[in-house]
């Protein structure tokens, strides 16, 4: 039996595949809301609770299952050592709920958020659909969160290990509260960053969302150079990341990247979800028998990937080989996350991809990237980043 076969006391991905992942063959059936909300309650009761005898040897059960262990796949960039590539991306812990055992699901780092300074009840529901034939899914969350001084106390509650102790790394990723105008939007950002950064090892600015009205004007040069000046004056400013939009033109995208080279950004982190369609403007939701053309909201998952390959390939480009980029939209298999990686990012991050496929995608990926490793001679994840190295089968 391979090693990614998932055989440790849960069945991690025996279990998944099982039970959840017919509900995730289809469209109807249960909310794709309240299913997050019942996996993210147990795991952050486990997370919570990661250190008793009990709940520690389930815990490590599931690390047996799920992580790869291979000194050629770590990474130091912007001061944080990454055990592996592979992250989870923000947007599915919101309020930090898990952070102290993402490791455990063979995650090298993982992003909690977006957190705004007020906690805010988001959009109106439904909000979260999937589209499973697509592997794809719309959301228009619309930044629900508790706001970071919850956030703050959920993470001093599980103890974590202090930045750069930790068995993988964890990103915080903040964002505009609601009732904030854009001209007061730099001290938002910054009272919340201001809170968290003695508990972040990086921190992420998001100007990218769709569901947040006016948010996607901070990507403007000037605006996000106002925001980026702000935070940087803060007396501790963990590394500094910047997450902007598929949505784009070339224009703009090159701006962001003269821009991270001046301001000194520890990096770029392409993308975020897509208010373009991608081909599936007539694409139904049976929740609402509306189509996505006629719906609010951000598209992600495959659709969004090849977009996501041409803005990593654009920001590499203008920005040069120095600055770390974070591929994100679309990976679901080792394939299309070497594709991001040998187009220029160093880090990739599963969400959408995680949902559908289970937890067996994080080793099955791992398990991708050491074998064209071994393929192509490469001593080092890092020798593959930008090279341009096809997948060889």
């Amino acid at each position: 039996m391979s090693p990614s076969s998932s055989v440790g006391p849960l069945g991690s991905g025996a279990f998944y595949q099982r039970w959840l992942g017919p509900l995730l063959a289809r469209d109807e059936g249960l909310d794709a809301e309240q299913l997050s909300q019942v996996a993210l309650t147990a795991l952050g009761q486990a997370s919570l609770r990661r250190r008793w005898p009990g709940v520690s040897s389930v815990l490590d059960g599931v690390a047996a299952d799920l992580q790869r262990r291979d000194l050629r796949l770590e990474q130091v960039l912007f001061g944080c050592r990454f055990p592996n590539p592979v992250g989870l991306a923000a947007g599915f812990d919101k309020n930090g709920v898990a952070a102290g055992i993402w490791d455990r699901f063979g995650f090298g780092f993982a992003e909690v958020g977006t957190v705004t300074w007020y906690g805010q009840p988001g959009n109106p529901k439904p909000r979260l659909f999937r589209l499973a034939e697509e592997q794809a899914a719309l959301n228009r969350m619309g930044f629900n969160n508790d706001g970071a001084q919850a956030l703050l106390k959920t993470l001093d509650r599980q103890r974590l290990e202090p930045p750069g102790q930790r068995p993988a790394v964890l990103g915080i990723n903040v964002g505009k509260s609601k009732v904030t105008s854009i001209e007061q939007a730099p001290d938002d950002y910054a009272a919340s960053l201001e809170l968290l950064a003695p508990m972040a090892d990086y921190a992420v600015i998001n100007v990218s969302s769709p569901n947040t009205p006016g948010l996607r004007d901070l990507q403007d040069s000037v605006q996000l150079r106002r925001l980026v000046e702000r935070l940087r004056r803060l007396a501790a400013c963990p590394p500094l990341l910047v997450k902007i939009a598929p949505d784009l033109d070339d224009e703009s995208i090159d701006a962001i990247a003269r821009l991270a080279y001046e301001e000194g950004l520890a990096g770029v982190i392409a993308v975020n979800t897509s208010l373009d369609r991608l081909g599936l403007a007539q694409r139904r939701l049976v929740q609402t028998g509306r189509t996505l053309a006629e719906e609010a909201g951000g598209l992600s998952g495959v659709p969004l990937r090849g977009r996501a390959i041409e803005v990593i390939r654009r920001l590499r480009a203008g920005a040069g080989p120095a600055l770390p980029l974070v591929g994100v939209g679309g990976i679901d298999s080792p394939e299309s996350a070497w594709e991001r990686i040998v187009a220029g990012a160093s880090l990739v991050q599963l969400y959408t991809g995680w949902i559908f496929q289970g937890p067996d995608l994080v080793p099955r990926i791992l398990e991708g990237l050491e074998g064209q490793l071994d393929r192509h001679g490469l001593r080092s994840i890092r020798e593959a980043v930008g090279s341009g190295l096809p997948w060889q089968a």
